[in-house]
């Protein structure tokens, strides 16, 4: 997300830049939040949040799964 910020600012500075995500799984490292959630996930340490989607992977699913295990 940082980077895409960056990146627009390159372009001038913009009056407002507003950020939509499908599953919000908190923990936030910077002070940058969501303005539009589709969904908020508690997540503990070591879990992550995988997004599954009929094109991609034959069903449309939120799955929350252990850093090591595959999606």
């Amino acid at each position: 997300m940082r980077a895409a910020l960056d990146e627009l600012a390159d372009f001038g500075r913009p009056a407002r830049i507003a950020l939509a995500v499908l599953v919000d799984r908190g923990g936030r490292e910077l002070p940058i939040h969501a303005d539009i959630v589709g969904r908020r996930i508690d997540v503990a340490p070591g879990q992550r949040v995988d997004v599954l989607i009929e094109e991609l992977d034959g069903r449309d699913e939120v799955v929350i799964a252990t850093r090591d295990e595959e999606g």
